[in-house]
């Protein structure tokens, strides 16, 4: 038994270190944070999507932003695309490829950004969402996985979890959101502690 959660824990820690080496190299999280912080200052509004696991991902990215994570600071505009009662409306009337995108048209506008939760980044749905936000000229940020999939090159912003396994991938992309949500109360909130 304990062979496997050691394989499992070892796993976990070598993409984070991944990650660690990533943030450091390449600025990762204080762009990705520096365009969300940028958007909301300007007024705009982060739209977040994603199927499974990832919705529930995209729905904790959302929820951090519109309620609270470390500091206790004014709301900030955010939505996941994934209510149930849109997603059946949408699927029933116009198939489950067009879910997110139909959530894009609706509430996405110029300047927004549109945050992607995929660990193949293969889902129609997740694609169509990508060209329903460049289509309104909004910034889309990929958490991706694997090789990140076709929606990568839709992306202005891709993480790609160099990872196969979708519950490793998810891990990882948890802890960007905390870095991100951080990052971005750091930005506009400095002055409350």
């Amino acid at each position: 038994m304990a062979d496997w959660i050691d394989d499992e824990l070892r796993e976990s820690a070598a993409l984070v270190e991944w990650l660690r080496a990533e943030a450091r190299d390449h600025q990762l999280i204080t762009v990705l944070a520096g365009a969300m912080g940028a958007c909301l200052q300007s007024g705009g509004r982060i739209l977040t999507c994603g199927n499974g696991g990832s919705t529930c991902d995209a729905m904790h990215c959302a929820q951090e932003l519109s309620g609270r994570f470390r500091r206790a600071r004014p709301a900030l505009a955010a939505q996941a695309i994934s209510d149930p009662s849109h997603l059946t409306c949408v699927a029933n009337d116009y198939g489950f490829d067009q879910v997110f995108a139909r959530g894009v048209e609706a509430w996405g506008r110029a300047g927004d950004v549109l945050i992607l939760f995929s660990t193949s980044g293969s889902s129609p749905n997740v694609v169509a969402a990508a060209a329903a936000a460049k289509a309104r000229s909004m910034t889309v940020i990929g958490l991706l996985g694997r090789d990140g999939g076709g929606v990568r090159s839709l992306c202005d912003h891709a993480v790609v979890v160099p990872a196969q396994d979708s519950a490793r991938i998810q891990e990882v992309h948890i802890k960007i959101v905390h870095l991100l949500i951080e990052g971005v109360e750091r930005l506009l909130f400095s002055d409350i502690p």
